[in-house]
C-alpha cells in the first residue's frame, strides 16, 4: 500500500489525500515516511485532509486524530506538506467546524484511505449511517469508545465527533479500504457480500466505482469470493 501510495504522490506531487488515524494505516505511514526521509517520494506539494476527529479532548492530547497524524507520518517528513487540512475540535461550534471541513473536502479528493471499524463503521460513520449522511458532528458508538480508551488511551471515552460523512467519502475519486486482522474478517464478509445497509456503514462504499479493497490473509478469511 504505501509504494502504491508512493507511485500516485510521485506521479502527482499535488494530491489531496483524505486520511485516517488508527492501528491499521500505521505501519504505511511508517513506510512513507521513510520513503520520505531517504529522498524517494515529497509530500511538499500535497494536501492531507484528515477523516474524523474526536470532541472533547485537550489540543495535545495523544489519542486525538489530528495529533496521531502529526506523530506517525506528518511531523515524520522532511518537508510539511502544502497544507494540513485538521477538524477544529476546539471550536465551540462544533457543526460550523464540520460545516467547514466539509468545504474544504467539497474542493476535491482525490483518494481516500479507510480502515474498518468492527461495527462496520468508517471514519465515525457509526451504524445508522446511509450513503447520502453529511459530514457531521456525531455520537460515538460503544465499540468506538471502547476503541478510543483501550488502544488509543483516551481517558474518559469520547462521546462525541466530528466525520466526513458517506456522502462527501462517495464522492472522492479514489476509496481504498485497508483491512487487517482475524477479527476484522467477519465485518469485511458483512461489508462485501451481505446486502449494503445502514447497520454496516461500510457496505455503501460498494457504490464507488474505485473502490480498492485490501485485506491480509485473516481479514479475508471469511470471504466466499476472494482474490
Amino acid at each position: 500500500v504505501a509504494a502504491d501510495l508512493a507511485a500516485r504522490i510521485v506521479a502527482t506531487p499535488g494530491l489531496r489525500l483524505c486520511l485516517p488515524t488508527g492501528d491499521t494505516p500505521a505501519p504505511v505511514y511508517a513506510r512513507l515516511a521513510g520513503m520520505a526521509q531517504a529522498g524517494a517520494i515529497s509530500l511538499a506539494q500535497a494536501e492531507v485532509i484528515a477523516l474524523d476527529e474526536y470532541l472533547g479532548l485537550p489540543p495535545d492530547h495523544p489519542a486525538r486524530c489530528d495529533v496521531r497524524l502529526r506523530r506517525e507520518l506528518l511531523d515524520r517528513l522532511p518537508e510539511p506538506p502544502a497544507a494540513f487540512h485538521r477538524i477544529d475540535a476546539d471550536d465551540p461550534d462544533p457543526d460550523a467546524a464540520a460545516d467547514r471541513h466539509d468545504a474544504v473536502a467539497a474542493r476535491g479528493v482525490d483518494l481516500v484511505l479507510l480502515g474498518l471499524g468492527t461495527n462496520g463503521h468508517v471514519g465515525l460513520n457509526e451504524p445508522g449511517s446511509f450513503a447520502d449522511t453529511p459530514t457531521r458532528v456525531v455520537r460515538t458508538a460503544e465499540a468506538s469508545r471502547r476503541a478510543a480508551v483501550e488502544r488509543y488511551g483516551a481517558d474518559p471515552p469520547p462521546t462525541a465527533g466530528i466525520t466526513l460523512g458517506l456522502a462527501r467519502l462517495l464522492a472522492v475519486r479514489e476509496i481504498w479500504l485497508l483491512v487487517t486482522g482475524e477479527r476484522k474478517a467477519a465485518i469485511l464478509a458483512r461489508a462485501l457480500e451481505a446486502p449494503e445497509g445502514p447497520d454496516c456503514p461500510a457496505s455503501f462504499l460498494r457504490r464507488h466505482a474505485m473502490l480498492r479493497v485490501v485485506a491480509d490473509v485473516p481479514a479475508a478469511a471469511w470471504l466466499r469470493h476472494r482474490r
